[in-house]
């Protein structure tokens, strides 16, 4: 299987290469970060209820729609994410949806514990720190593959997530914000400013390759090809349009 270790890469770079890697059914393992902020939503939900939009035009944020469940969420240098790409007749997908989870989290829980975080997952697709989540995750079929994302949290702008939100009144945001800073966490937050400052992506990125090796078997780096750009570019000439982003009321198969 490749392994694409790219670090940071332009915000739409982190969200087509998966779906290209998926609709040309090449299996990999991509640890990338966003160089720059954006807003994420999943496939089922429509942007303009779960967003505010006027904010994210002001604030020169962009708005993406991927073909993963899961919720809206602010994307940022500070998360490193994983993106694993598996056929959906690989054996090594567990039949049962908890299994999956638990086995495809367990690198990232034992890379949070390599670095001094007692992390442990909790069903169905939790892993948390003291008992506050510590990383999102999502999983959808694409093409013939099944693709499960998620990060690793170094860092949280809670602020501008719950600005992002579109909530009804500024007093149910604060409720928000403090709903979040509550349950959540990160890195900085558990060891402290100096202490986090030891693991930076390259550092975190060359555990989780240890950690998913052990699940995976041997990663052989792999090349953003010719195939694999015309794929991104194909992919996101539909789903950076605006056509894409409104479609009202997207259902698909898949597993959240």
């Amino acid at each position: 299987m490749d392994l694409y270790n790219l670090g940071p890469v332009p915000w739409p770079e982190s969200q087509l290469i998966y779906h290209a890697l998926a609709e040309l059914g090449r299996e990999a393992l991509v640890l990338l970060s966003p160089a720059s902020p954006y807003v994420c939503i999943g496939c089922h939900q429509d942007a303009g209820e779960e967003v505010d939009l006027n904010f994210c035009q002001t604030h020169d944020l962009p708005v993406f729609r991927r073909k993963v469940g899961g919720g809206a969420v602010y994307l940022d240098g500070s998360q490193l994410f994983f993106q694993l790409i598996l056929r959906a007749d690989n054996p090594l997908i567990p039949p049962k949806k908890e299994a999956f989870y638990r086995k495809f989290l367990i690198p990232i829980v034992e890379t949070y514990r390599e670095i001094g975080l007692p992390a442990e997952y909790k069903p169905i697709n939790d892993v948390l720190v003291n008992g506050r989540k510590i990383s999102g995750t999502g999983v959808g079929e694409i093409g013939g593959c099944l693709v499960f994302v998620g990060n690793l949290i170094l860092d949280f702008d809670f602020n501008t997530m719950a600005r992002v939100l579109k909530i009804p009144d500024e007093k149910f945001r604060d409720k928000v914000h403090k709903a979040m800073t509550e349950n959540m966490t990160t890195i900085r937050r558990e060891l402290g400013e100096t202490q986090a400052a030891r693991w930076n992506e390259s550092a975190l990125n060359d555990i989780m390759t240890r950690r998913f090796e052990q699940i995976l078997g041997p990663l052989a780096p792999g090349t953003v090809d010719d195939e694999l750009q015309a794929g991104m570019a194909d992919i996101g000439a539909v789903m950076m349009t605006s056509d894409w982003l409104f479609e009202p009321g997207r259902k698909r198969a898949g597993r959240e």
